[in-house]
């Protein structure tokens, strides 16, 4: 183990890029392959990379919004204590480890986008609170967790086909979340991933000698936001306004109250949207005043700039992926190698090798549902199954694809080379344990 480890860490930080340079290199490799695969000329996939670009334009926002409230609310005095208090139950490295991804689980199983960050926010309290812990582990562990989101109650595919009037219903029907998200198999590789994915975090610990840590003085950056004293017989009307606990007290408690209008109506929905109004007016409501939280929030935009330049660069390869038929191809190339027993299976792997180059849980399942429920429908297998092999296999390559670790590496302040040695042991790992849930479940 510590061999393998050791061989895959050298390698990434070694020859894995920046993940600009990578996502640069993605747009060129899938140019390449779209004219091999496809009938497509180099003007048409430049064509479709253009058509593209701009295409997650409110997805980005979505995620820049995720890092930034996260980071918000977690640097506002209330919820330091809170993760505080949390992160002083683990006493040893090994604890660290095991805590922070049984956590990062729990957390993405509930909604994706609020394990992402939270994850990564509590990796960095306990870095606080526990000598000796390696860091690149630990937020290697918090991101580990985020494996089970499309099998939980976030993930987009089973709650796409569940979802009155979804492009595929006149072919499925509309498929219940009882036969996706909390069936028997998808439960069970859950619960088998809960399980091995803290032992197997515990066991990738390096030894003492090749412990990387941090320094904690690096970890305070904007935890100690103060509002800059100014005397009371100096405030102008405007610095009163900026420094006023009742505007911030105000605003957060409309806030809240749409929350709990929406709760009331929709029941335990959470969305992206949904948790990134809850981070943005708890960090309001907790920072005390608007100057305190304006702070916070200069602070937390410097990490957004992976997301802002890079998620159009993904645009562009899903434009070139979807216009060109180039993904197509590949899951037609798996269905083509498949039989009733090997399906699942090799529908997973397609999924997985197809989220490199679209990396969204939506946009693939448009990409891939037509080839895949017919191929299904004609073997007569299950079409939910089928969905969650897609789902599966969406999620199990966001561990090696920096697309989805920026917001998480941005609040570690890491790179992707730091944590990619340790994610790829659990990719293969947890790769087993989900292939033998479709297989033989």
């Amino acid at each position: 183990m510590k061999a393998t480890i050791g061989f895959f860490n050298r390698l990434m930080q070694r020859y894995l890029p920046d993940p600009f340079l990578f996502v640069v290199i993605l747009s060129f490799l899938v140019l390449v392959l779209g004219l091999i695969f496809t009938d497509s000329t180099v003007i048409n996939m430049v064509q479709y990379w253009g058509d593209g670009f701009w295409s997650l334009l409110a997805f980005s926002m979505q995620m820049v919004l995720v890092l930034v409230t996260g980071y918000v609310l977690a640097s506002s005095p209330v919820f330091k204590k809170g993760l505080g208090a949390l992160a002083s139950t683990a006493k040893t490295p090994g604890q660290a480890i095991i805590i922070v991804t049984i956590i990062s689980v729990i957390a993405s199983w509930i909604n994706w986008g609020f394990g992402l960050v939270i994850g990564a926010l509590f990796a960095k309290e306990l870095a606080k609170k526990v000598e000796g812990v390696d860091y690149r582990l630990l937020i290697a562990s918090a991101y580990s967790g985020f494996i089970v989101w499309h099998g939980g109650f976030s993930g987009s595919i089973p709650l796409t086909i569940a979802t009155e009037g979804h492009f595929s219903q006149n072919l499925i029907g509309l498929i219940p979340t009882s036969e996706t998200i909390f069936a028997t198999f998808n439960v069970a590789i859950v619960i088998a991933l809960f399980i091995v994915l803290p032992i197997l975090n515990r066991l990738m610990m390096p030894n003492k000698e090749e412990t990387v840590t941090v320094d904690k003085a690096l970890l305070d950056d904007g935890a100690n936001l103060q509002a800059a004293t100014v005397e009371k017989d100096a405030l102008t009307p405007a610095d009163r306004l900026e420094n006023s606990v009742i505007v911030s007290i105000v605003t957060g408690l409309l806030g809240i109250a749409f929350l709990v209008y929406y709760f009331t109506n929709n029941g335990f929905a959470l969305n992206l949207n949904i948790v990134n109004f809850l981070f943005l007016f708890l960090g309001i409501l907790f920072h005390g005043t608007p100057r305190r939280f304006l702070e916070s929030v200069m602070n937390a935009v410097k990490g957004a700039s992976g997301i802002i330049i890079q998620f159009p660069f993904y645009a562009g390869i899903m434009g070139m992926m979807t216009a060109s038929g180039l993904a197509a191809v590949m899951s037609e190339a798996f269905v083509g190698i498949s039989n009733d027993f090997s399906f699942y299976f090799f529908a997973f792997i397609s999924a997985g090798i197809v989220n490199f180059f679209v990396p969204s849980g939506g946009g693939q399942w448009a990409v891939q549902a037509p080839i895949m429920l017919e191929a299904a429908q004609t073997m007569d297998l299950s079409i939910a199954k089928t969905a969650m092999a897609v789902a599966w296999g969406d999620a199990w390559t966001n561990l090696i694809q920096p697309f989805w670790a920026l917001p998480a590496l941005a609040i570690a302040g890491l790179k992707a080379k730091d944590i990619m040695g340790f994610c790829t042991i659990v990719l293969f790992i947890s790769g087993i344990v989900i292939s033998l849930g479709l297989l033989f479940l």
